[in-house]
């Protein structure tokens, strides 16, 4: 019915679009010419239009009676409703609030298009106006025949929009009768709204321990409520008489028997016989472990396509609520059982399904309740024993199976025992309510939880079966996206959507989202909800991915240029990636909880002083790492610094990381590498020069030694062949003469090359006959006789 409403205000939108305006022309007389065309043109459409809008007048006019007719329905519903109806209640506040939304929304066209006629007359008035007043003395014939003709036309349209206007004034009553009628009955639906939420929050009822001392009266007034409420009426066709329960509840036992029929017969006996051939010889037996479970969930399954096709066929709006509360609960029964199967070994399965019964049946009555639209008095009755049972079946189910089950399964029983037992405490103090709403939210959280769960199994399956290292980059990076951005993205939304759909059991779903969007810390400075937060949360997902499959993005794109240089490049990049990623989300964070910017000015500018000194060394060895980082260490490069050799395997904003030749690894603040005037190796060629002394005997021919000594070095390879090896005298010592060697050698290899050059001087020099003294002294020891 809004549909309707809704397109056919907008074809009369349509209709009143204005008429192309007349641009400023080079002459009074083609402006003229120029609107006397136009007004020609759009005299002829309004002609049309106006003949069509009068076929298009009646259906509006109907849509808006069928409006009112709705309105008054909804208004009977609402106002009858007797509070301790709970259910009744709320669902006929859901369908007040809804009718009113509904309303605003497809009406809007509606006002628009009175708005929009309005200003057309405006318009033409003044057109009009300027037309009649319009100075002759001067004019042309036929710039006056083109300004009498356009004057003719311009009264002419404005009469047609007028008749068309005044034509809306039925509209316009019934309009604003209808929106008085809804505006009042949403603000009634929005009151008891209030109520139903305080007393399920705040207003606690009898404790169950008095209405067990007045248990005779409470039974008969139960048998009387039940009388009242679900006696069948045959002088009058309701869609919400008990009838319809039964017929349902009778279709429901039907429906199901069938479900588990058909897929016992298939898959006992069908599906069991191919499984025993050749074919499937490996997976036989864990198919038979299994058979029970696959035809529990492949029942469920069926009856879910069941109750899909009753919901599509039915025209009862009672068999359409119930059909899809029993969706919600096959649902929940489809992933638990799903689940199970995908992560419980075969062994196993049997008894991970019997820790779930108890929060599969405690669901059920809940279900149940919901869909017969028990009333609250009664529901305060019964709950509480089928809590206490409950609480005790999940107890025993613990006991037994704990070590039976797997460590993920028996968590969840710990928490299902967890919320048994607050929901059983609410409602011995009275807020039955409660209790039923904290068991529905767990139900669907659960669910929520075990749905993300078999996703990430399969995940984990598919990671097993094809190592990472085997796929290709964007298989990767799709994978990662699954698991860290969809999977951690679900778990928020789950657990908004479990709360969302626990309430709309009592049809407040709309009075929580509300609730979501409210801030809960709400200020001139800050304003933050449970939505902002899950927002930003998501956001920080979606950032983390960004950062690592960018970073990986780098690397690859630099190791296919440039190998060598590809990891000290990528360094700088990432880092400044990872300053753009996570600023640009502190951005938004702040954009979302609407923090002020005076405000944040203000406080940063209060905590720059002491910030400010606090984080001097901190600032300066960022500085410095900015510094290194563009260009004057690189990742592999050999420095010495404070005497320490070694290579850089890594640098970042604070500290410089070396693997020294003794294999330790020493971290230096950046700034540490400039005061102590660090030494680069490999920045230049890759060489350095080693120094090596050795002495001989005086009366050596040093020419001798110097060629002798310089070929054999050369021959090693070792040496820088750009740079010539060099021997110099040094010095006259006292036992010999001392001379140094200057030898370029690689910097990676120069600890065991410096040691092959000395080895290969003492060699040199002993096959040669070429004497290295050492210092010898003479000690005579005198022996004085005893007298």
């Amino acid at each position: 019915m809004h549909k309707k409403l809704f397109f056919v205000t907008i074809f009369l939108f349509t209709l009143m679009l204005p008429a192309n305006a007349v641009l400023q022309e080079d002459s009074l007389r083609n402006s003229l010419q120029v609107l006397r065309h136009e007004l020609i043109e759009q005299h002829l459409e309004q002609t049309k239009q106006l003949n069509n809008s009068r076929y298009v007048t009646e259906k509006v006019t109907n849509q808006l009676k069928e409006i009112g007719e709705k309105s008054a329905q909804v208004s009977l519903m609402l106002y009858s409703q007797k509070t301790d109806n709970i259910f009744d209640l709320t669902y006929a506040c859901q369908q007040a609030t809804e009718l009113w939304r509904d309303f605003q929304t497809q009406t809007r066209p509606f006002h628009d298009l009175i708005t929009e006629s309005n200003e057309e007359i405006a318009r033409y008035d003044s057109l009009v106006n300027v037309l009649s007043t319009m100075y002759t003395f001067g004019l042309t014939p036929e710039m006056k025949t083109n300004r009498n003709v356009c004057l003719t036309l311009a009264v002419s349209i404005r009469r047609m929009l007028k008749e068309r206007s005044d034509s809306y004034q039925e509209y316009i009553q019934f309009y604003r009768y209808s929106q008085h009628q809804l505006q009042a009955l949403d603000a009634y639906a929005q009151k008891r709204y209030d109520e139903i939420q305080s007393g399920i929050f705040t207003n606690a009822g009898n404790n169950y321990y008095r209405i067990l001392k007045t248990f005779g009266f409470q039974i008969s007034q139960m048998k009387t409520l039940l009388s009242e409420k679900y006696s069948p009426n045959s002088l009058i066709v309701s869609q919400w008489d008990v009838k319809w329960i039964i017929t349902l509840f009778t279709m429901i036992i039907l429906y199901g028997l069938i479900a588990i029929l058909i897929n016992y017969l298939s898959i006992r006996f069908l599906v069991t016989r191919v499984m025993k051939t050749n074919r499937f010889e490996q997976k036989s037996q864990a198919f038979l472990a299994k058979r029970t479970c696959i035809i529990m969930l492949a029942s469920v399954v069926t009856f879910s396509i069941i109750l899909v096709v009753i919901r599509l066929f039915s025209p009862s709006n009672f068999v359409h609520m119930a059909c899809s509360l029993l969706l919600e609960y096959t649902w929940m029964l489809s992933v638990i059982f799903a689940s199970l199967l995908l992560r419980v070994e075969g062994s196993q399965t049997h008894n991970a399904y019997r820790i779930y019964y108890p929060l599969i049946m405690i669901g059920f009555f809940v279900i149940t309740f919901r869909i017969v639209m028990l009333p609250s008095s009664v529901i305060t009755l019964l709950f509480t024993p089928l809590l206490l049972i409950d609480t005790l079946w999940q107890a025993r189910m613990i006991y037994k199976y704990h070590k039976l089950v797997p460590r993920y399964d028996l968590n969840f029983a710990y928490i299902s025992q967890f919320v048994f037992i607050f929901s059983l405490i609410s409602a011995w103090i009275g807020y039955t309510m409660l209790a039923v709403q904290v068991i529905i939210w767990w139900s669907m959280q659960l669910a929520c939880i075990l749905t993300i769960a078999f996703f990430k199994d399969y995940l984990n399956q598919y990671r097993e079966k094809h190592p990472i290292k085997k796929l290709s980059p964007y298989k990767v990076w799709f994978l990662r996206f699954i698991d860290i951005v969809l999977i951690p993205t679900a778990l928020v939304i789950s657990f908004i959507i479990a709360i969302y759909w626990a309430t709309d059991v009592f049809n407040l779903s709309g009075l929580t989202w509300n609730l979501f969007r409210t801030n809960f810390i709400d200020s001139d400075k800050i304003q933050i909800s449970v939505y902002s937060i899950a927002i930003v949360t998501i956001l920080w997902f979606i950032f983390n991915y960004l950062n690592l499959t960018i970073r990986d993005a780098i690397k690859l794109y630099l190791k296919r240029n440039d190998p060598s240089t590809a990891e000290a490049r990528a360094t700088m990049y990432i880092n400044v990636l990872q300053v753009i990623v996570w600023g640009s989300w502190l951005l938004i964070t702040l954009g979302l909880f609407k923090v002020s910017s005076t405000w944040l000015v203000v406080v940063t500018g209060g905590l720059s002083t002491g910030i400010g000194f606090a984080m001097k060394d901190i600032l300066e060895n960022i500085y410095y790492g900015i510094s290194l980082m563009a260009g004057r260490i690189k990742i592999g490069d050999y420095i010495i610094c404070d005497g320490i050799r070694g290579k850089v395997s890594s640098i970042n904003y604070t500290s410089t990381v070396i693997d020294a030749l003794d294999g330790s690894t020493i971290a230096f603040q950046n700034s540490q590498l400039f005061t102590k005037n660090y030494k680069n190796m490999t920045k230049n060629d890759g060489y350095e020069v080693g120094v090596i002394e050795v002495g001989v005997a005086y009366g050596t021919n040093v020419k001798e030694v110097r060629e002798l000594l310089i070929d054999a070095i050369a021959k090693l390879g070792i040496t820088n062949e750009n740079k010539d090896i060099i021997v110099r005298l040094k010095s006259f010592d006292d036992s010999c003469i001392t001379l140094k060697i200057l030898v370029w050698l690689n910097v990676l290899t120069q600890t065991n090359d410096i040691s092959v050059v000395m080895e290969c001087i003492y060699d040199t020099l002993n096959n040669n006959g070429i004497e290295i003294p050492f210092p010898q002294r003479e000690i005579t020891i005198k022996h004085q006789q005893e007298n």
